[in-house]
């Protein structure tokens, strides 16, 4: 009797689970076809989201092979973990790694700072000069940096830059910029400022102008400073927007860019201490042996990282405060 019983009951189950499964499947067909027109709008971007991001990743098994052009992806000699001995092996791997850290997190400390305060201040101009200051905030940002290489090698020529006329007419001794490496740090950071803070303090901006104006209302009636509504209001609001942005910065620590650290200081060997990072180093590296299983697995060296940094730094957040987490 008691099996019989059981029988039913799970019979019973399965009844009742199809039927939900059911009614799911209903329920997603009926929110489709309500919404088939912004599905369809959307269907360019998901085919070019899969084609360029998701169908490449077939390409990651090269780095773990030996890849020969002859045999093809896959007749190609398989591997293992050998390609990545090449990275983690060599003994700049802690200098260039160091680098990479330290340049990246700097950059998205002040760029936040800067580009926040920024945005604060452009809150607070007039209508007829903000279009002003956006532009020349923003332009930098579409240069590339071939072109920004040129217009810091205006400033820092040996013989006829900038600064060093500059320092000529203050009586000061020229300095070679391009054999002396510690200064490097302090000008890699402000051309990256200079370049990327204005789109950054742009979409800060646009937070602070989704900010209810009712709060600046009643603090006003209240007497409150511009200073305290800032503190009180501004900033507290426009957090989660820096932590989401923070987020997704710190999946790129391990990846630099590799046009600022490349083009900027010329490629120079005196600087290479202080201005190599993982990218140049390996675009230099298999520039010469030419090893497209070892290119790739140092790329996917960077992409799995960077995935365990973003959900990391999600996961202590949602810890901390589950709202200004992304999921």
């Amino acid at each position: 009797m008691k099996q019989h019983t059981g029988s039913a009951d799970a019979a019973a189950f399965l009844t009742v689970k199809k039927t939900g499964a059911g009614e799911r499947l209903k329920r997603e067909w009926k929110l489709f076809a309500k919404n088939r027109e912004l599905f369809i709008l959307s269907l360019p971007a998901l085919v070019f989201k899969f084609i360029f991001s998701y169908l490449p990743l077939i390409g990651l098994v090269i780095a773990f092979k030996k890849f020969n052009y002859a045999k093809g992806l896959w007749g190609s000699e398989w591997v293992g973990l050998k390609n990545f001995e090449f990275f983690f092996t060599s003994e700049n791997a802690y200098r260039i790694t160091r680098n990479t850290i330290l340049y990246n997190m700097s950059f998205i400390i002040l760029t936040t700072i800067i580009a926040v305060g920024l945005a604060i201040l452009m809150n607070e101009l007039s209508r007829r000069w903000l279009k002003v200051h956006q532009t020349a905030l923003f332009l930098p940002y579409f240069l590339s940096w071939v072109v920004v290489s040129y217009v810091t090698l205006g400033f820092l020529d040996n013989n006829s830059g900038f600064l060093n006329k500059m320092l000529e007419h203050a009586g000061l001794s020229p300095v070679n910029w391009y054999q002396e490496k510690e200064y490097w740090p302090y000008i890699l950071i402000l051309v990256h400022l200079w370049k990327s803070v204005g789109f950054s303090s742009l979409i800060y901006y646009a937070g602070i102008i989704g900010i209810d104006p009712s709060y600046y209302e009643a603090a006003k009636i209240d007497g409150a400073s511009k200073l305290q509504m800032i503190r009180r209001i501004t900033v507290p609001l426009l957090t989660p927007l820096i932590i989401i942005l923070f987020i997704v910065a710190m999946g790129s620590v391990f990846r630099a860019d590799f046009g600022l650290f490349y083009f900027v200081p010329n490629d120079t060997s005196f600087l290479y201490s202080t201005t190599d990072v993982i990218d140049t180093y390996v675009y230099r590296s298999l520039r010469v042996v030419g090893d497209l299983g070892m290119s790739s697995a140092i790329g996917l060296y960077q992409s799995v990282v960077g995935l365990i940094l973003v959900l990391s730094t999600n996961y202590i957040i949602k810890k901390i405060n589950s709202e200004n987490a992304l999921w």
